[in-house]
């Protein structure tokens, strides 16, 4: 067995990643009903005004506003009807001085007049309107453009389309809009102690937890996750199914990267590409390893299960986001207090899962192997390198997944 070398910081393994991970260029077209959640690849200039005409804000009749002027609680003026303009309806009909056209909301406002009075300021009798109550032009009118101008960038290349900007795009009548493509990233679990979830366990072996909880992770975040099978314990195997990955645009292994006589992923990367760090000072996941291999990225996440998905939410999860020209990920916090005596693990910052009850963060951390770490919990919080102990009741920050 072989010992590690210097470990890295914490910060320093975040750095190295973060300079290192370049955003997918590829581009692709999608169907507006696929948009969601996707990233426009260019800007989106409007080839129609929003609305396309002046219409009608209530429900009420299209007046002449100057008609209206003089008009009183007491002293209402009266208006000669002269047509009804429902939504989607077309009109050839004017409004002349004195007269007025029932118009429903979202009608396209008659030639003629300038403004909508509110039906709840009139009264209607025999061919006639009253209207108690003036308004100025353009009152209760929602004019042409008034939301999009034609020519106007109304989306920004590198925006992340919501419920919203997919309503944009309705308004401009796109059914179809280049977005960037997700990427790619090659899922494989490797030890011959790790066996597909559904198949029969041989004594010894223990199913694939963690090509199942990082695709999850990929997945949640932008990218598309292929899962291309298990990696045997020989440097042939490993290196015939890291060839096949690499045609993804990142390649993620977990196991392999410790230092027993097994573990022969760090030297087959040493040997092959350029590894950046091995190593980092933080716990569970310190057998983390990054390399780059003929241009493609490639993380070596640990084996346990709790340690390869708590180092996937801190290495894996920010990686995928900029690759597909998400923005970081917001993490939520609560404040809480410590529900009893947690020791540190000086010279390492240390990742403990906790749930969240009643004011309090209870650790729900039972060993880096035990999957139900992080099942259990609502988050975790983060212990300095130079903390060896935190007393119960301590107030802590909890990030919660």
């Amino acid at each position: 067995m072989k010992p590690f070398g210097a470990l890295l910081s914490y910060e320093e393994a975040k750095k190295i990643v973060e300079a290192n991970i370049k955003p997918v260029k590829r581009v692709e077209t999608v169907g507006i009903d696929e948009a969601v959640g996707r990233v426009l690849a260019k800007d989106l200039i409007a080839t129609l005004s929003t609305p396309p005409f002046n219409r009608a804000a209530m429900d009420g009749y299209a007046v002449k506003a100057r008609d209206t002027f003089a008009a009183g609680q007491f002293s209402p003026t009266v208006l000669e009807l002269v047509g009804e303009i429902h939504a989607g309806d077309t009109t050839k009909a004017k409004v002349a001085t004195g007269q007025c056209i029932q118009i429903a909301t979202g009608a396209m406002m008659p030639p003629g007049a300038d403004a909508v009075v509110m039906v709840e300021d009139t009264e209607a009798e025999n061919g006639r309107v009253k209207v108690f109550k003036a308004i100025l032009p353009r009152g209760n009118v929602g004019r042409k453009g008034e939301d999009i101008r034609k020519g106007e960038n109304v989306l920004s290349q590198g925006s992340v389309l919501d419920a919203g900007k997919v309503g944009v795009l309705a308004s401009q009548g796109i059914t179809q809009i280049k977005v960037y493509a997700k990427p790619k990233v090659a899922v494989l679990p490797s030890g011959e102690e790790v066996a597909e979830v559904g198949k029969k366990l041989r004594r010894g072996q223990v199913y694939d937890i963690n090509s199942h909880t990082i695709a999850s992770v990929v997945k949640e975040n932008g990218g598309v996750p292929l899962k291309l099978g298990i990696v045997g314990d020989t440097r042939e195997d490993i290196k015939a199914k890291i060839t096949q990955a690499l045609k993804n645009d990142l390649v993620v292994i977990s196991g392999g990267s410790s230092v027993g006589e097994r573990d022969l992923l760090a030297d087959v990367i040493q040997d092959w590409g350029e590894v950046l760090f091995h190593g980092i000072q933080i716990k569970p996941g310190k057998p983390t390893l990054f390399a780059i291999i003929e241009g493609k990225p490639f993380f070596g996440m640990p084996g346990y299960p709790t340690s390869c998905l708590i180092n996937a939410y801190l290495f894996l999860l920010p990686t995928i986001r900029k690759m597909a020209h998400l923005p970081p990920r917001r993490g939520e916090t609560v404040e809480a207090r410590l529900a009893r005596r947690i020791p540190g693990s000086v010279g390492r910052r240390q990742f403990l899962t906790v749930r969240v009850e009643n004011g309090e963060a209870v650790s729900v951390f039972k060993e880096s192997g035990a999957i139900t770490s992080i099942a259990a919990a609502d988050g975790y919080i983060e212990i300095a390198e130079n903390i060896d102990l935190l007393e119960k009741g301590e107030p802590v920050t909890v990030t919660l997944f």
